[in-house]
């Protein structure tokens, strides 16, 4: 079952090539722009992007195109896929992606960094272009693990080089107890999941390099989230002194948990956190998932069910799965449900299932398209005879 449905995704995307629309691509142009800061507007242009998702962007003009961090998805699941398959062409679909990575970085920066090609609206404004710590952090994933499959040290220096964005660029908050990252070169704010992506690549590149300068980095930033951990095991999104939104959901909380685990094997026994992150992830699987394999956007609230939430559950249960067996069948009890639910018969994923049973269709190829294939990456059958 995985395997037909990552052959028939994989097919689609090939066929469809890498650019794509994006939820918050149309959020970011300027006549929407204008729109929500009025609210007699704001409500009924929200409103009208979400049940008419490819009119609205046919009506504001909002053209497809390639998105930086699913490049660096598309290349760790075909890297990944090399590794289990090495007789394919999944290793030139992985260069493919890597080598566009490394001709459309943001100039400007200290180091090697990307941003998404459209402006967002958080508490500011954020230019298309501007690079953030989590697409340039998924992106150097992607680099090592290239080097880590292939040897070139190019790969290696290029995920080094965002380290220095993240540590001369980002601003932090930084006290004796920890350290955090900013989102962005242009805001202060405090988000524990944009937090530890940036301590997982100092702590997997610094194993690397050597540079224990790394490892302390990331051993602050991630003192800095774990002392917010809440007692149930949960970590809100917004960390102090950013009181907004005080709600765990579901995909933030799995890429906690996974920037966690990568830090856990980058940093061996100096990882301080095996029983906070246990609790994390028992917390993930009983109040974010239901026993059939549904994702949950919060512990209170199922709905919508998000494709992004459900790649994310397979993702982070297969990284986890050493913790406890039984994450493996969680995970693929995640992947049968969503591939059941979600996939449409040409291969591609919907966006998301709203409460009334109303199903966002649309094929967004960062959101849903590049994170599906990275989860069923994980679950493909691996067919390396050699032990590549």
């Amino acid at each position: 079952m995985h395997d037909e449905s990552l052959g028939k995704l994989d097919k689609w995307v090939r066929e469809n090539g890498w650019s794509g629309y994006d939820p918050y691509d149309i959020k970011g142009a300027q006549p929407f722009l204008m729109l929500s800061k009025m609210k007699a507007t704001d409500f009924a242009a929200s409103k009208a992007v979400g049940r008419f998702p490819m009119a609205s962007r046919r009506f504001f003009k909002v053209e497809k195109q390639i998105n930086s961090k699913a490049m660096g998805l598309f290349s760790r699941a075909y890297v990944r896929l090399h590794k289990k398959r090495p007789g394919g062409d999944y290793g030139i679909q992985a260069t493919e992606c890597l080598n566009w990575l490394k001709q459309n970085f943001s100039p400007g920066y200290a180091g090697k960094c990307w941003g998404y090609p459209f402006n967002w609206q958080s508490r500011v404004l954020i230019p298309k272009g501007t690079p953030s710590v989590v697409v340039s952090s998924i992106a150097a994933h992607a680099f090592m693990d290239a080097y880590e499959a292939f040897g070139e040290k190019e790969y290696l220096d290029i995920a080094r080089s965002t380290c220095d964005f993240i540590i001369n660029d980002l601003n932090r908050d930084e006290d004796d107890d920890g350290l955090c990252f900013s989102y962005t070169p242009l805001d202060n704010f405090h988000v524990h999941n944009a937090n530890l992506f940036g301590a997982s690549l100092l702590a997997r590149v610094g194993r690397q390099s050597g540079e224990n300068e790394l490892k302390k980095l990331a051993l602050k930033s991630m003192a800095f989230t774990m002392k917010h951990q809440n007692h149930d095991g949960s970590f809100f999104y917004w960390a102090p002194p950013d009181h907004m939104f005080r709600i765990a959901d579901n995909y933030h909380t799995g890429f906690v948990l996974e920037a966690l685990n990568v830090c856990r094997r980058a940093l061996g026994e100096d990882f301080r956190y095996e029983k906070e992150l246990k609790k994390g992830l028992d917390f993930y699987a009983r109040e974010l998932f239901t026993g059939s394999g549904e994702s949950k956007m919060t512990a209170s609230e199922k709905y919508p069910i998000n494709i992004h939430s459900c790649a994310q559950g397979i993702i982070t249960f297969q990284e986890l799965a050493d913790y406890d067996k039984v994450n493996i069948k969680i995970s693929e009890k995640v992947a049968e449900w969503t591939i059941k639910h979600m996939q449409d018969p040409t291969g591609y994923f919907y966006h998301q299932i709203n409460r009334k049973g109303y199903v966002d269709r649309t094929p967004y190829i960062r959101w849903g398209q590049a994170w599906m294939i990275l989860a069923l990456s994980y679950l493909a059958e691996d067919k390396n005879e050699t032990g590549f």
